[in-house]
């Protein structure tokens, strides 16, 4: 090993040693929540329209898994490059279309065209996967597409490269030149120039592309990049195939398919490729050691890096910065994490001698998040859906974020390309809103009609995004921005509140006014009629508010170590039974504390989005010490939408939708603890009481 090697493995383990998920602990020490950190609710939102809808197509063979039984297995979207502006589609079922001004028509039939080992009826990814257009597309007319056969007829087709064991599947990558590029449908010719063999019906060929950034004349330009997953074999006890450079499974491949050095004569093996020359290893691979590599994109502006949305096995779903030569450790390693194949419950610390392995690292990650009883080795249902770096010009406040989701639950998610770096802390990842053109939030479930939204994304040539729901088959384009409870409130100011003769509190005897300061010196207690908040002062200076922002300075005087220390923001105050609050709290771990709740003539109920109840978690906790903290509290009555914002921070701690009181008063208090308000400021509309 060189000395500028070990120096760089000795710097990455101290750098490890500082991440959140390598603290001490013993090595054989499960870890039971691997990444306790969730996305943080950004109060950014996209706007999206439909754009295409695509015809019902069916599998074949006709499924037996609910989970392909979808409208349409559309899997991607992107721009042919030949300045026409039509976008392709695939759909997993067999049928290639291409969209023009939102109308989809059928330019080639992948399915008909191998059948009938053409297979799509099992495996998530089964069937006509992916296409990948050669950049010089309009002149040459070639592009390639990925699918999958099965059946009688791989008796007589052999695998290219080293197949797994027992191969029951084929993923084939074909090279198509059309007679006439500008054309609706295709006719021209074909050839096969790579088949690899899977022993199992899941993690095929994800996806095939070409580096966008490459010019003509730069050594990526025309290589074409293979995302090969592990054919569901590598937990499997005895595996490592995503470890052996002898196979492709679990790996990226780079080949150069105007070449003709491979052992099948069909393409070329680039000589920049990292393994290239070395005894046993082929030189197809770019990167291994993966499980699922599901999609993979390069970042059009900065440092043109090569990103991978890749879906774990256990808990982790990642991100990661992939450069040639790179090992992600699977499946010694899921994620930063040991991946232990006689347990399937848990995942274990990085070993004291961790980077003399040389594995690499997510960028960013998040976890599944199964609830207590969730049986460990069941589906939780996450698994991570890759995405873009947005550099387009239409939406500057997406610029430079990273775009990805979740392909199961439909959440869309991002990361700041600039806080994505190897070897350093991962990412914070970020959800995004998502609203509808007529300003209504929405969710990728409601889009698509189903809990199981199938999510994939895509971008035109000018780096727009596209959202993609197998579930009804539909496509939606991001058409803007906007941030949540954002907008003019109103204009009437109320201020310089201290004083008892603004105030009506439930029981005046329990409060103190001193200075600029209001005071619950007493702890308040349970009152008949519906659950609600013991204790409170409405303010009684100026009018009611409709819309309105709250801010103030808050403070828990109650000692830490009681854990259900809590104060209330009240706003929209009709009665001492219908009114809206803001619990802020250090006990984020059950449903009465640290959220947004409605009261209205019963008992109070949790309307925050940051609520978990699978895991009886809210947001973070909003106080947990006994200084002061800066409370924001805003609440936009025509759309319903409330934001919490603590400590002047630029993202909502905690984020709610109801209509159910349109105006009222504010006020603040506590259940059963004490604590201080100062300089409160209201702003927002006035109405008559």
């Amino acid at each position: 090993m060189t000395k500028l090697r070990w120096c760089l493995l000795t710097i990455t383990a101290v750098l490890l040693a500082l991440l959140p998920q390598t603290t001490a602990r013993a090595a054989d020490q499960p870890i039971t929540d691997p990444i306790p950190e969730r996305p943080i609710t950004s109060g950014l939102g996209l706007t999206v329209e439909e754009y295409a809808s695509f015809p019902k197509s069916e599998p074949t063979p006709a499924p037996v898994d609910p989970r392909l039984m979808r409208w349409a297995r559309i899997n991607a979207i992107g721009e042919v490059p030949d300045g026409s502006r039509r976008m392709y589609v695939p759909d997993l079922n067999g049928k290639m279309y291409l969209v023009e001004n939102g109308t989809p028509h059928v330019y080639l039939d992948v399915g008909a065209t191998f059948a009938p080992d053409f297979f799509s009826g099992r495996g998530l990814g089964q069937g006509f996967g992916y296409v990948a257009f050669d950049p010089g597309f309009k002149h040459n007319g070639r592009f390639y597409t990925v699918h999958t056969e099965s059946g009688p007829g791989l008796a007589t087709k052999t695998p290219d490269l080293t197949p797994q064991p027992n191969t029951l599947f084929h993923g084939i990558i074909n090279e198509w030149t059309a007679d006439d590029p500008s054309a609706a449908t295709f006719h021209g010719t074909r050839r096969e120039i790579l088949r690899l063999g899977f022993a199992g019906q899941i993690h095929g060929i994800q996806q095939i592309g070409f580096n966008p950034t490459a010019r003509p004349g730069d050594k990526d330009y025309g290589l074409l990049y293979i995302a090969a997953g592990d054919g569901g074999q590598g937990q499997a006890a005895g595996n490592d195939d995503p470890q052996d450079l002898a196979i492709p499974h679990g790996k990226i491949l780079r080949i150069d398919p105007r070449g003709r050095d491979s052992a099948n004569g069909e393409y070329g093996i680039p000589a920049t490729n990292p393994f290239v020359g070395k005894p046993g290893d082929l030189g197809e691979i770019y990167a291994y050691g993966m499980r699922d590599p599901h999609r993979f994109s390069w970042d059009t502006g900065g440092r043109h890096r090569m990103f991978l949305g890749h879906i774990g096995e256990h808990a982790i779903e990642a991100v990661y910065d992939i450069r040639a030569g790179d090992n992600l450790g699977w499946p010694d390693r899921e994620g930063p994490f040991v991946f232990n194949k006689s347990d399937r419950c848990n995942l274990y610390p990085l070993p004291a001698d961790d980077a003399a392995h040389g594995y690499d690292y997510p960028v960013a990650a998040y976890d599944h998040d199964p609830p207590a009883d969730w049986p460990c080795s069941g589906d939780i249902g996450r698994a991570i859906s890759g995405g873009y770096v947005y550099r387009g010009h239409k939406l500057p406040e997406l610029y430079g974020k990273y775009v990805f989701g979740d392909l199961v639950d439909g959440r869309v998610l991002y990361t700041d390309e600039r806080e994505m770096r190897r070897g350093g802390p991962r990412a914070p990842i970020h959800q995004l809103m998502l609203f509808d053109t007529t300003g209504k939030r929405v969710t990728m479930q409601d889009l698509a009609g189903d809990k199981r939204v199938d999510l994939r994304f895509g971008t035109d040539g000018r780096g727009e995004i596209f959202l993609i729901a197998k579930a009804n088959g539909k496509i939606w384009k991001v058409t803007g921005t906007r941030h949540f409870a954002a907008g003019d409130v109103g204009h009437t100011r109320v201020s310089h509140t201290a004083g008892p003769e603004n105030w009506a509190p439930i029981t005046p005897a329990k409060w103190r006014f001193e200075g600029d300061q209001v005071i619950l010196a007493e702890p308040g207690e349970s009152r008949p009629g519906p659950r609600r908040p013991f204790e409170y002062a409405v303010l009684t200076k100026g009018p009611q508010f409709g819309s309105v922002r709250i801010d103030a300075d808050v403070r828990i005087d109650t000692p830490t170590d009681i854990g259900n220390r809590d104060v209330i923001i009240v706003f929209g105050y009709r009665s001492d039974t219908q009114f809206y609050y803001a619990h802020l709290s250090q006990d984020n771990t059950i449903y009465p504390h640290n959220g947004v709740f409605v009261v209205n003539d019963a008992d109070r109920v949790r309307i925050e989005d940051q609520w978990d109840p699978v895991r009886s978690r809210g947001a973070t906790p909003a106080i947990t010490d006994t200084k002061w903290h800066h409370v924001q509290v805003v609440h936009q009555t025509g759309t319903g939408e409330i934001a919490v914002y603590v400590d002047h921070s630029k993202t909502p701690l905690m984020t709610a939708v109801d209509k159910t009181f349109t105006s009222g008063r504010v006020g603040f208090g506590s259940f059963d603890n004490i604590g201080r308000l100062r300089d409160l400021r209201v702003t927002g509309t006035g109405v008559n009481g």
